[in-house]
């Protein structure tokens, strides 16, 4: 009697740890669920360029590039943008090139010469986040009377959008699970234990109900009418797939 229930709880043990190492070993479905959360975002993103063009004296055109850049980056954070949300993404020193207009023929007894430095273009690229959108219009127009020359890129995320995608997270893993029970109904069969889940894809999906602002051009230090902007919203979407046992 005892080696027969030995027996038992051994054959119980091994079937129950090949079932744990080989989940493909029995039979199984997938069933997937979509979760989605529309959020408003709290967070605007938009940079500004500084870009001067001149002779060849780099020193003074590096000063006056960084005058106009500092004077637009002391009144972005006179609006109460904190220093951790302005970020130079970049500074570019370029030269300008002219060419000599001499096709080649066979006969000439010159080479071309090469091309001359005649100036060159410093730009500088700022990057901001703004948390108060009231001051939205307000520091667009803003930066350009300052001496910025090129405003683009504007949009609204969501700073931490952890909360959102758990909200919708639990509602594809409900989804889906609504969908087992019922494909398990009809197929006249009970659901077993979950064998994996995975979840694909998280993407906000913007909508087009707010308008973005784009300033563009050389002269800098006049600022146009600062646009209405509205941040509209964003759907925060997660997809599971859940793979479960058949009984």
């Amino acid at each position: 009697m005892g080696i027969l229930v030995a027996a038992i709880i051994a054959w119980k043990f091994v079937d129950a740890y090949s079932q744990s190492i080989q989940p493909s070993s029995f039979r199984s479905f997938s069933v997937s669920g979509d979760g989605k959360i529309t959020a408003v975002p709290d967070v605007a993103q938009f940079t500004f360029e500084v870009i001067t063009e001149g002779g060849t004296n780099i020193a003074g055109l590096q000063t006056q590039n960084t005058e106009k850049m500092n004077a637009a980056i002391a009144f972005v954070k006179s609006k109460g943008v904190d220093a951790k949300d302005i970020k130079t993404q970049n500074y570019n020193l370029t030269p300008r090139y002219q060419y000599s207009n001499c096709g080649y023929t066979p006969q000439a007894s010159k080479p071309c010469p090469p091309p001359e430095i005649v100036g060159y273009t410093v730009t500088q690229t700022v990057s901001v986040k703004i948390r108060d959108f009231s001051k939205i219009s307000d520091i667009l127009g803003g930066v350009v009377s300052k001496g910025a020359n090129s405003v683009s890129n504007l949009n609204f995320v969501i700073d931490d959008p952890t909360a959102a995608e758990s909200d919708a997270r639990t509602e594809a893993i409900g989804k889906a699970k609504t969908k087992a029970q019922a494909v398990a109904k009809a197929g006249g069969f009970s659901l077993g234990r979950i064998l994996s889940i995975t979840e694909g894809g998280n993407y906000p999906v913007y909508y087009d109900k707010y308008s973005t602002a784009a300033v563009s051009g050389m002269g800098g230090g006049v600022a146009a009418p600062a646009p209405t902007i509205e941040p509209g919203s964003q759907d925060v979407t997660i997809t599971v797939s859940i793979q479960y046992e058949i009984r």
